[in-house]
């Protein structure tokens, strides 16, 4: 009994040893020697695989260059294994900025800026320092043969006026590091001014849109908007204002009907696998939790529920439609201006405080706004902000732990036999093969821990009230950054020599407390820890080549794409989202390398051999994300380049971290051995570098940042070379209130999909229903499917069949037969077939920019009105394969034999929506349309044509006039070109648009 404690006793005392000093063995030369063959040979297995594999998977290599139009579709490759080099060494930077847009653009060159700041710091690390190290570690400790080579690279074994080299290297450091930001910060600022002169941007809406928040009451009408804005600068013309109106809980409603769809097209795919006969067993499901009164808490057939649930669905979410216009105004809204030099100006006014407490700034593209947390107010956001503030502390901290055990165990295996004697003794036994193991696996552990932090970060930020995608990803990458400093860096590397200052200090403590800190050396015992703990970063470092690697090999995707295929049953919205290309997230890169520069920075001065690692790294992942960007990934909300200020800032704060290190080691190793004096020279040489590096940050700022955000700080009337006479008017479609409406008014519900191999059985999983059950929906008159996403015709890629005829209502299709569905061939499974949806395109296309459909473009039409316009004629036309962002379809897929369009006689409309008719050819008129709704005629079958007539008969399209690209519509809401905008016309209680 007595042995058993002695022994638990040694076990928690060589624990806590090996807490207070994680590194205090050397690694084993094996494991750093498995770094490097893991790393390298690896690496360029997985690189040489890419190479072979590229030409021959379109699918997973480039299905970016497969779906983008003529415009954006990158230099088209050969079949040659290398041919992709070539390729990407011949394309210029502006030729990129219109292909793959400014974000890529600014991230390529950030790459290569932190590149060849790590070329030259190679230079000068490896050039000075280590000679300095490696020389002067011999006069001072006499077994110096017998230290590893590695770590005679760092300053652990020299003393004294040695480190003047130290101080000198950190004023080359930063100069290198500046130096290369201006060069860079100058480009970035050129491609900005290029930017806002390109004609997308000149001819798009949110360029000249001003998004106000926090909207008193009094405020919230279309005039308190204009008075706002006006307060703010005043301006020659006057905007168009809309205010926000409360959507309530459609939002939800949508959310839950996409989820249910989705759901049902799972039970439904594993159910028809087997085409040939259906299993036995039907699937079955919970029930969510506020219809649990209704079904009861057992499980229940899935494909019955769900398919009620669906249509439940969508009647509450027409109904909630129709009760928009008479919802209270919110504390948000937009205004648009005629010129871009307007909007900017007042954005630039308000930059700090707009009038009576309310934000105003340059609108996000519709596109990337977060609609749920526009109204949210002031104490809401502080509140939210707090908690999660609260949060990620917590999650800081909780992460100490796991950090602390794989800095003590994983880094090196004999400290986990130190504790566990049944492993020391594998350990002994077999000293290459775990060695080959601890210099993979501790990088590795400590890479996959940190996966899931991106995803909680964009919920908490999400949640706080971030009113746009991209505002979200810049607040990601800065706390993402800090997390990893904080975490990976800081604690990872310090925490061993704080434990072991600490229980010096507790040791000692009968000396007296300041004597003893004194005695313990606190800062020689950081920078010796530190010198340690360098080679675990080497070898980190080392896999990140790894990780390039796995990238342009896809990996992942390649196996996730042949598994899901292969032994899943993927839905057929499912295989056609695998064949889309991927949006690139920007906050997890960006991350990834602001650590990897902060690492070599700070570790690389005291393990130099890290800086030509780091430059290796960073200058083939330029070629491989160059590659990336152009053939597989996309960028899902394009900002502009907005992420370069955020990005500058943590590379100046990594440039001081490394600067304060550098002090740590001097103040530590001068100290008792030649002389305070000496070293305090040392540390006062140091002393401008903060100041010099605050000075360059004012400067940029003060040179680039204002012209960088603002097209320009003066109103149009204002700028040099115009003038008040001539001035255009705004467009007609010019419709802040139709662009920038919410898209729960007018987004399309999905349909559920269903493979057509397994059509024959559809009548068969539905024919169990009563005639009653199966309509129970439309009892009240509903027509369930109006604000269905319309399967697409014959003219696109599902198959349609004929319905059975109605046994009431001779030569009427049988409308409730079953259910809508979406079937879809087997060889129209692909992303090409269906990229113009907006239920795809919005998730694999940002606004439609990619494929030759940007929404925010202000010469064509764009979303219906979210307003108390509703009640004006509308008409949106969808495309040849479904496309567009219309809150109705005309059409749905009735299973069956054939195609049945509900767009005739008897179908009811949404307040302010009308139906679409479908043509095959299309062109954009021009007519007065009467605010009734609109009758349409519709002939059924592939290609033909459609009329539309006014209720007095008048011909709105003819057949000769179609519809003119893949979306339009017709506002009349919008003011006619002799409409009184003045400001009295406000004032009197009128209104510049509803």
């Amino acid at each position: 009994m007595q042995l058993a404690r002695r022994q638990s006793t040694d076990t928690t005392d060589q624990f806590l040893d090996l807490i207070a000093d994680p590194f205090q063995s050397e690694i084993q030369s094996s494991s750093i020697l498995a770094a490097i063959v893991w790393s390298f040979v690896a690496s360029g297995g997985l690189f040489l695989l890419f190479c072979w594999l590229r030409p021959r998977n379109s699918i997973v290599y480039a299905p970016r260059a497969k779906h983008a139009d003529e415009k954006h579709a990158p230099i088209p490759l050969d079949r040659k294994p290398f041919s992709w080099l070539q390729a990407l060494k011949h394309v210029k930077e502006q030729e990129l900025v219109e292909k793959i847009g400014l974000d890529a653009v600014v991230f390529l060159r950030f790459l290569r800026m932190i590149r060849d700041i790590f070329i030259v710091l190679t230079i000068f690390g490896c050039g000075i320092l280590i000679p300095v190290n490696v020389v002067g570690g011999h006069s001072f400790y006499n077994r110096y043969g017998n230290v590893a080579t590695l770590m005679k690279f760092t300053p652990q074994y020299i003393f004294g006026a040695k480190f003047w080299a130290f101080v000198v290297c950190s004023y080359l450091f930063q100069a290198t590091v500046c130096f290369f930001v201006w060069s860079n910060y100058r480009a970035v600022f050129r491609l900005r001014r290029a930017y806002f002169n390109s004609s997308d941007y000149q001819s798009s809406l949110h360029s000249r849109t001003l998004l106000l928040t926090h909207i008193p009451q009094p405020s919230r009408t279309d005039s308190g908007i204009t008075q706002l804005v006006e307060e703010t600068r005043q301006t020659q013309d006057l905007p168009r204002t809309a205010i926000g109106r409360n959507v309530k809980d459609l939002p939800k409603l949508i959310e839950a009907h996409d989820e249910a769809v989705r759901q049902l097209e799972g039970y439904l795919a594993k159910y028809l696998k087997n085409s040939d006969k259906l299993p036995k067993k039907r699937p079955t499901c919970k029930v969510v939790k506020e219809e649990q009164e209704i079904y009861g808490n057992d499980k229940i057939d899935a494909i019955d529920y769900l398919t009620d649930r669906i249509a439940k669905l969508e009647v509450e979410i027409k109904e909630a439609r129709q009760g928009v216009d008479q919802r209270n105004p919110m504390p948000y809204g937009f205004a648009s201006y005629t010129h871009i030099e307007d909007a900017h100006a007042v954005a630039y006014a308000a930059r700090k405080c707009g009038p009576t407490g309310c934000s105003i700034f340059l609108a996000p593209k519709p596109h990337d706004i977060l609609w749920q947390n526009l109204p949210m107010s002031r104490a809401t956001r502080r509140t939210r902000m707090f908690w999660n503030g609260l949060w990620m502390v917590v999650l800081t901290i909780v992460f100490i732990v796991p950090n602390i055990l794989t800095s003590v165990f994983l880094s090196d295996f004999s400290h986990l036999g130190l504790v566990w004697p049944s492993f020391q003794s594998s350990l002994e036994s077999s000293p290459t093969g775990w060695g080959i193991l601890q210099g993979i696996l501790a990088p590795l552990v400590q890479t996959l821990m940190y996966m899931g932090i991106p995803i909680v970060f964009r919920r908490l930020y999400t949640h706080s009230g971030d009113v746009s995608k991209t505002a979200r990803e810049r607040h990601v990458t800065s706390r993402l950054y800090a997390f990893f400093v904080f975490n990976n860096l800081v604690v990872f590397s310090v925490f061993g020599s704080a434990w072991r200052f600490a229980a010096s200090v507790i040791a000692a403590k009968d000396q007296g407390i300041w004597e003893a800190i004194k005695s313990a050396h606190l800062f020689s015992k950081v920078m010796t820890g530190l010198c340690n703990v360098s080679t675990f970063w080497l070898t980190w470092q080392m896999q990140r080549n790894l990780g390039a690697a796995v990238d342009i090999a896809q990996l992942w995707p390649l196996v996730w794409n042949y598994v899901q295929r292969k032994w899943l049953s993927p839905t057929p919205r499912q295989l056609i989202e695998l064949s889309a290309p991927q949006p690139f997230e920007y906050a997890d890169y960006y991350n990834n390398y602001l650590f990897v520069v902060t690492v070599g920075l700070c570790i690389g001065s005291l393990q130099p051999i890290i800086l030509p690692i780091t430059a290796f790294y960073i200058g083939i992942d330029v070629w491989f994300k160059k590659y990336l960007l152009q053939y597989v990934l996309i960028t899902k909300v394009e900002s502009g380049g907005r992420s370069w200020k955020a990005l500058i800032n943590r590379l100046l704060f990594a440039i001081l971290l490394s600067n304060a290190v550098i002090a740590l080691v001097v103040g530590a190793q001068g100290i008792g051995s030649v002389g305070s004096v000496e070293n305090g020279d040392m540390l006062y040489a140091m002393i401008p570098l903060p100041f010099l590096l605050l000075a360059f940050k004012w400067y940029c700022k003060t040179s680039f940042d204002d012209k960088i955000t603002y097209y320009s700080t003066q109103p149009y009337s204002d700028v040099e070379g115009t003038g008040e006479a001539g001035s255009p008017k705004q467009k007609k479609f010019d419709r802040v209130a139709v662009r920038f409406g919410h898209p729960a008014l007018y987004k399309r519900l999905m349909t559920p999909m269903v493979h057509a191999r397994s059509r024959h059985l559809l009548k068969e999983i539905y024919g169990h229903r009563s005639y009653t059950d199966r309509n129970i929906f439309e009892a009240e008159g509903h027509r369930t499917s109006t604000d269905r996403a319309a399967p697409t015709t014959s003219l696109g890629y599902s198959e349609m069949y004929m319905s059975e005829m109605s046994p009431f209502d001779v030569g009427k299709a049988d409308g409730k037969a079953l259910p809508p569905v979406e079937v879809v061939a087997e060889e129209d499974l692909d992303f090409e077939n269906f990229k113009k949806r907006a239920e795809f395109r919005d998730e694999f296309g940002g606004d439609g920019e990619l494929y030759g459909r940007p929404d925010d473009m202000t010469s064509r039409p764009g979303t219906p009105s979210t307003f108390k316009t509703f009640a004006t004629a509308m008409l949106y036309g969808e495309g040849v394969h479904g496309s567009g962002n219309s809150a109705m379809s005309s059409s749905e897929t009735k299973l069956g034999d054939g195609i049945v369009d509900d767009a005739a006689e008897d179908t009811s409309y949404e307040h302010g929506y009308q139906p679409t008719p479908h043509t095959d050819k299309f062109e954009l008129v021009d007519v007065d349309i009467p605010a009734t709704p609109l009758q349409v005629e519709d002939i059924v079958g592939a290609g033909r044509k459609r009329n539309a007539t006014s209720s007095s008969g008048q011909a709105l399209l003819s057949p000769e006039m179609g519809m003119r690209g893949n979306a339009g519509y017709f506002d009349v809401a919008t003011r006619d070109e002799d409409e009184d905008t003045s400001y009295e016309q406000f004032r009197q209680g009128g209104s510049a648009i509803h």
